[in-house]
């Protein structure tokens, strides 16, 4: 049986005029993880906001009494330096930190925002350095990234450098509010068919029209933005998508 469903409602699309009491009602009304999209304007074309941000909403949600518990601050770093930024976050209030292979593979091992490095990371060291400050790690991949460079980095005997959450973009990072990419289920299918117990992530595009199609493919973690915080029923939303994960498993 794969993982129980977890509904991550992206607080992009909350009110930013009261983001603090978004947060908390958002969380009454039944999800179970807060997805907050940070972005830097340079490994995607947008920019959301920092740590001091996220340190300001963090007192609003009780944190989780366990991993993946319920009040999880699911940060989602589309950042072009992701390990110099890790300390921050943790201090904010992040207990899952999830960063991009992409990113991984193209950044420096510089460990703080001030810093430089001529040495670069690699995922594996970045899923060790996530481990090391206290918080879980995701790996996050694009929906142009083939999902087979993944199986190396999973089966890794070194546990401490395999992450405890793969998400799959569903639409091309940057934006909220693009269609939903039916065309990268399958790496969702392969994951789930190669790591049953695996915490597998879809976001972008997610609706009560959609998540049909990602819970068929094996994903349990659904992000979804417009289709929670614009809906006039936000419990009512989380219940159908939760209730498409369970019927599944």
């Amino acid at each position: 049986m794969s993982p129980p469903a977890i509904i991550a409602p992206s607080i992009l699309s909350a009110d930013f005029g009261a983001l603090g009491k978004a947060c908390s009602d958002t969380i009454n009304d039944g999800c179970d993880w807060l997805h907050v999209d940070i972005m830097d304007g340079h490994f995607v074309p947008n920019m959301t906001f920092g740590a001091p941000v996220v340190t300001k909403i963090r007192p609003h949600v009780q944190r989780p009494k366990a991993a993946n518990g319920k009040g999880t601050f699911d940060c989602h770093m589309m950042l072009a330096e992701p390990k110099k930024w890790v300390k921050e976050f943790r201090d904010a209030g992040c207990d899952l930190y999830t960063f991009h292979y992409e990113a991984a593979l193209a950044s420096t091992a510089a460990e703080n925002p001030p810093d430089h490095s001529e040495s670069m990371t690699s995922p594996r060291d970045m899923i060790k350095f996530i481990h090391e400050q206290g918080m879980l790690a995701g790996i996050a991949i694009k929906p142009d990234t083939p999902v087979d460079v993944l199986w190396e980095i999973l089966e890794n005997s070194d546990k401490d450098e395999v992450p405890d959450m793969v998400l799959v973009m569903t639409v091309v990072p940057g934006f909220g509010g693009q269609k939903f990419m039916a065309s990268v289920l399958p790496k969702v299918k392969a994951l789930r068919e190669r790591y049953p117990e695996l915490n597998i992530e879809v976001d972008g595009g997610l609706s009560e029209g959609t998540v049909d199609q990602a819970a068929e493919a094996g994903a349990n973690v659904i992000v979804a933005g417009s289709a929670v915080f614009g809906a006039k029923d936000p419990a009512a939303v989380i219940a159908k998508l939760r209730e498409a994960v369970e019927k599944r498993r």
